[in-house]
């Protein structure tokens, strides 16, 4: 078949599905994101899942709509079948294999992060392999060689909190909204990144640890500064280089062990993905640092964060494959199909088959 396919994204906070053409184009789609939880500074499980239920048929009614498509005219259906929320995980694959089976055509599981790596390609077609990925959201922050799709090597991975749950988590010791990461954003564009020297953890590990991320210590240095600052001055006139002392902080980290990365498997094109990609301070850093010989893939905000284009489009490519790996419900916690750990070779190359 060749007609269009169709991706539903329900892994956290945001109901989404997108239509797209058998050339990856996007016909279609329609985001909707939960507010509720902004009253409780982070997501709360049952209250996402119940409002997955409610909106992911209304979402996809308007995806198609926008689309022009029928669903009679639909190859398959795509869901983010893990990582994520259990309840908010179960609401979209359930939905998803019901409409398939009416449909009479495949429903194909996809990996979240996974999804995020085709992100930037939905705009940008050259956003291909070979490449050094960083994938940074609220739940994940993952280093991989990419030499081709479907090949994945995995060079590091947080070890405590991920950089987008660390944004949430400074935010609200700063007293901003859910969710953190624009929040800190926007407090600190009027914040001085150097009044703070926060620490910058793990830059200095080496061996098999070398491209690993950590930063629970950077969150908790964070929070007892901000406990000193409430006993004495206050924290009103300090919060926004608080922002932007944490922030650089989080820039430095993720962009000094990915250009290592690069070095390592000699590769100097970078794809970023995942929510915290949209983050300007970060996309800056990466585009200064690479100058004119390398090569930056990242897309708009709209495809970095939680999207069903990103689905839509890795379950093109999963589908065509015949390979949707060990993913056959929902699953809290998997890893992506085809992900092996990164093994040096040789300077050459920098990896083994």
């Amino acid at each position: 078949m060749t007609g269009p396919i169709l991706g539903v994204e329900t892994t956290c906070d945001e109901t989404s599905a997108a239509v797209l053409d058998r050339r990856g184009q996007i016909l279609g789609m329609v985001i909707h994101s939960q507010d509720v939880h902004r009253i409780y500074g982070g997501v709360v499980p049952e209250l996402a899942a119940r409002d997955h239920l409610k909106r992911i048929e209304p979402v996809v009614s308007a995806a198609l709509a926008e689309a022009g498509v029928e669903r009679r005219e639909l190859r398959a259906v795509a869901v983010a079948a893990a990582p994520g929320l259990i309840g908010a995980l179960l609401v979209g694959v359930s939905w998803a294999r019901a409409a398939a089976f009416a449909l009479g055509v495949p429903w194909v599981p996809v990996h979240h992060m996974e999804g995020h790596l085709f992100g930037p390609v939905l705009e940008d077609p050259d956003a291909v392999p070979p490449f050094v990925a960083l994938l940074v959201s609220g739940g994940h922050t993952l280093l991989l060689w990419v030499p081709e799709w479907g090949r994945y090597h995995l060079l590091g991975q947080t070890r405590d909190d991920a950089a987008g749950e660390a944004f949430d988590k400074v935010a609200k010791l700063l007293g901003l909204p859910y969710p953190g990461g624009p929040a800190v954003q926007e407090a600190a564009r009027e914040g001085d990144p150097s009044r703070y020297r926060f620490p910058r953890p793990m830059m200095r590990a080496t061996g098999s640890g070398a491209f690993d991320f950590s930063f629970s210590g950077l969150k908790t240095s964070v929070a007892q500064t901000v406990a000193g600052i409430g006993a004495g001055r206050g924290l009103e006139g300090e919060r926004a280089h608080l922002a932007a002392s944490f922030q650089q902080a989080v820039v430095d980290v993720l962009t000094a062990k990915t250009l290592a990365a690069t070095r390592a498997v000699g590769c100097d094109r970078v794809l970023l993905g995942g929510g915290v990609s949209a983050n300007g301070p970060l996309r800056a850093r990466f585009r200064e640092a690479l100058g004119h010989g390398g090569r930056l893939f990242v897309g708009s905000p709209r495809v970095s964060l939680d999207n069903g284009a990103m689905i839509a489009r890795a379950g093109q490519f999963r589908l065509d494959r015949g390979d949707f790996g060990r993913l056959r419900d929902a699953r809290a916690s998997v890893t992506i199909p085809g992900m092996t750990p990164w093994v040096h070779d040789s300077p050459r190359n920098g990896y083994r088959n």
